[in-house]
């Protein structure tokens, strides 16, 4: 039995990067970009006004009217040279023409005859947007390895760029394992269970950014089990629950390795999530985890999902972490780390632990009631205001809600 920290050093040095793909730039949202972005030409290309108003030049102004020589919309040329003592109407956007060297707002002038009277003492460049003063052509405009957001695919969109050169995402197979399980939507036969693990799971990886591939559910038979591992190994990561403690049904270890496959651990120093393990198939990820789903939803978080983002390009991998204070007791009577599932809420820039009840590792209630996870050391007793550190799974409650 290893530690977690072991296991998810052993786990992230067998996920390899994923290659780039080039995808429309709307699919790039959130994925990684494999590529350094230089800037192709000068933003904005040329000097254009950032207001609608009156383009004209303030350093041969003489008194306070301009005569109103012409108008230029956005995407309109502007070539002609404005005279001495005119202005154009200018649309935001539009190229400054020659001869100006200011923008004065409409709201601040006042119309008078065939010209205008300003309202206002003025500033020369004031209101014009510089060529190149976003970013020149040349300079780095997204580093390799950026998350894209939108603010990027904006910004790759004002290049002309409609596609972008992203890490692929990880194609996770899924399978479920045991006789008792029956799907979401059939009969459920006496003794029967829902199985819950893979729609959680296939979520999880979903939200990670990756692609869910389902394998159905094996039965309890080592034949079953190997032919549904073998489906699972054209995948980038192959991910099984339950069939993996030592129980006389749990094939899944034997059936990787009569597969070829070498198991790198078994059995982590964890609960809820002790019967982990992790091996590699044909070059492949494959990681088993417990059947009881809430061991398996904190196992694919401890392990599973900072492997896969690391593998799609990712280089910030982990939940963040925050400090809160407890309100009630905690005590590890266990001789392993107790990865306590809290709610967390937040109230004048402090946060507040409290546990979500009944820990059992087969209680998804005891994630649906919670966002964090708090690591309580073996014999440990935590009381009432105590600090602890908190494994945030989201951050949602930080959200102002409608007043």
């Amino acid at each position: 039995m290893i530690s977690i920290e072991e296991a998810q050093r052993i786990v992230l040095e067998n996920f390899p990067p994923l290659p780039l793909e080039e995808v429309p730039l709307l699919d790039g949202l959130g994925r990684v970009i494999g590529e350094e972005v230089r800037a192709p030409r000068d933003i904005p290309p040329a000097d254009n006004s950032a207001m609608d108003g009156y383009a004209f030049s303030l350093a041969a102004l003489r008194g306070d009217f301009l005569k109103v020589s012409g108008f230029l919309p956005a995407g309109g040329e502007g070539t002609a040279t404005v005279a001495a003592g005119e202005a154009v109407k200018i649309m935001t956007g539009a190229p400054i023409p020659p001869g100006c060297d200011t923008v004065v707002p409409v709201e601040e002038v006042q119309e008078a005859g065939n010209g205008i009277r300003l309202l206002g003492k003025c500033k020369v460049g004031a209101h014009i947007r510089s060529r190149g003063e976003e970013i020149r052509e040349g300079e780095r405009a997204i580093a390799a390895g950026t998350v894209l957001r939108p603010q990027e695919i904006g910004l790759l969109a004002s290049f002309g760029r409609s596609s972008a050169n992203v890490y692929r995402r990880a194609r996770v197979a899924i399978l479920a394992t045991g006789d008792e399980l029956c799907d979401a939507g059939s009969p459920i036969p006496h003794g029967g269970i829902v199985n819950s693990n893979t729609p959680s799971v296939a979520s999880q990886v979903l939200e990670a950014g990756g692609v869910p591939v389902l394998l159905g559910i094996a039965p309890d038979t080592p034949e079953a089990t190997r032919a549904k591992i073998a489906e699972g190994a054209g995948a980038d990561v192959l991910v099984t629950t339950g069939g993996v403690s030592v129980g006389d049904r749990d094939y899944v270890k034997d059936a990787i390795v009569a597969l070829g496959g070498r198991i790198l651990f078994w059995k982590v120093a964890m609960k809820p999530g002790k019967p982990v393990a992790f091996a590699v198939l044909d070059g492949r990820p494959v990681i088993a985890l417990p059947g009881n789903p809430a061991a398996a939803m904190v196992g694919f978080e401890i392990f599973l999902r900072p492997a896969m983002l690391r593998m799609m390009g990712h280089s910030r991998i982990f939940r963040p972490v925050v400090r809160a204070v407890l309100s009630e007791s905690v005590r590890n009577r266990g001789d392993r780390p107790h990865l306590v599932r809290v709610r967390v809420t937040s109230e004048n820039g402090a946060y507040a632990a409290a546990t979500t009840g009944d820990q059992g590792s087969a209680r998804l209630s005891s994630l649906t009631n919670g966002n964090g996870l708090i690591r309580v050391a073996p014999g440990a007793a935590l009381v009432p205001g105590d600090a602890v550190d908190v494994l945030l799974l989201d951050r949602g409650f930080e959200m102002r809600q409608v007043p």
